[in-house]
């Protein structure tokens, strides 16, 4: 099977294409319906968010993947939580990562694609010329899995394990990485 191809869209193709990404979110994440509105909301919200850059991974014209983010910044929800969080452990993290950014909001593939490399494909990619210090996101804590051996690969370590953002749901790892992300020798296909 051919590799996606990987592309960059903006503001206006993202929205445009906002069903399709919501659907891979769905497949990948399996959320509880009732969320999915929510969710929708919240996407359609960070497109106007500073420095916003997309990226979608294509097969025959239909989305499998994506990936965006934008420049973290006081005021935005995730930053702030996030932020207040490190800043509560008194180490000093929250202002060694926190204080200039990129932050990744949402990075998923179709179960189907999963395993061959796209995850990987499009977190470099949109990780590739920032201008920022460093790249945070937060993922599901299930140490072990795709997405984590993925993050950790690219250099990326924990901030915070077994975190609950407010009003509740599942336990979150936070990782930051600097930027630009790590090289490595070698690639395993992880998401």
């Amino acid at each position: 099977m051919k590799d996606p191809r990987i592309r960059e869209i903006d503001a206006r193709g993202y929205l445009k294409r906002l069903g399709a990404m919501i659907d891979v979110y769905t497949a990948a994440m399996d959320p509880p319906p009732e969320q999915l509105p929510g969710r929708r909301t919240i996407m359609e919200r960070h497109a106007t968010y500073p420095a916003f850059r997309a990226f979608i991974a294509e097969r025959r014209r239909s989305v499998v993947g994506f990936v965006y983010g934008f420049h973290g910044e006081i005021g935005q929800w995730w930053h702030d939580v996030v932020y207040h969080a490190l800043a509560d452990l008194g180490s000093g993290q929250a202002d060694v990562w926190l204080a200039n950014p990129f932050e990744v909001a949402e990075l998923h593939v179709h179960p189907a694609y999963q395993g061959r490399g796209i995850g990987r494909r499009l977190l470099e990619t949109i990780c590739a010329g920032r201008p920022e210090s460093s790249v945070v996101l937060s993922t599901l804590d299930r140490p072990g899995s795709r997405a984590r051996r993925l993050y950790q690969s690219v250099g990326m370590t924990d901030l915070l394990t077994g975190f609950e953002f407010p009003g509740g749901g599942p336990r979150y790892a936070v990782m930051a990485a600097p930027l630009p992300l790590a090289a490595k020798a070698s690639t395993p296909k992880s998401a």
